[in-house]
């Protein structure tokens, strides 16, 4: 795996690095061969809060966990956990996917014991939708959209871009700014 760590309002000593690299690095041992992605990790203060970010983009799968907390070494530890149940859980989700289907293959390394844990608690972790919504997506720019989410109350907003002609996203984030979400093109 390859760091690309980044600080906001903190520098990135070289300690630090090495405890998140160490960290981080031990969920190489989930996988059978380790991932060749990039680890994009981003360090951030604000008031006395620490902050990070730890993004692992993969094939068919996007492991992203996000932290604050007063001590930096203790949040990192928590974002690592937090990766940790991801892949845990994808794990056991895949692996009872193959098994069904009847194939010996297991994209993750067998971990018989957190495996029979998983198992028991993936019953209660079943995704269920409780509610499908249907809508016209009309076309209008950011900020328009962002009015209409405004005025609906939501968090967010699908429209489509009048000027793209893409389907979009304006959300509300946890500072009270904007963020647009646009897929690549």
């Amino acid at each position: 795996m390859k760091y690309n760590i980044r600080g906001e309002n903190i520098e990135v000593t070289g300690a630090i690095r090495d405890y998140v690299e160490k960290k981080i690095g031990k969920l190489a041992r989930y996988f059978d061969t380790p991932p060749s992605s990039d680890v994009n990790v981003n360090l951030s203060v604000y008031n006395d809060e620490q902050k990070i970010e730890v993004t692992i983009p993969m094939p068919n799968l996007l492991l992203r966990a996000e932290v604050q907390h007063l001590d930096l070494y203790a949040a990192i530890d928590l974002a690592v956990d937090k990766l940790e149940r991801q892949i845990r859980k994808y794990k056991t989700k895949v692996n009872r996917k193959f098994r069904q289907e009847g194939s010996p293959k297991h994209i993750f390394a067998e971990l018989e014991k957190e495996a029979a844990l998983e198992d028991e608690k993936e019953e209660s972790d079943e995704v269920e939708i409780v509610r499908k919504k249907q809508f016209d997506l009309k076309p209008m720019d950011s900020e328009e959209a962002v009015l209409q989410m405004d005025m609906l109350g939501h968090a967010f907003y699908v429209f489509t871009n009048a000027i793209s002609g893409t389907t979009n996203v304006v959300y509300r984030r946890k500072d009270g700014k904007y963020g647009l979400i646009e897929p690549n093109s």
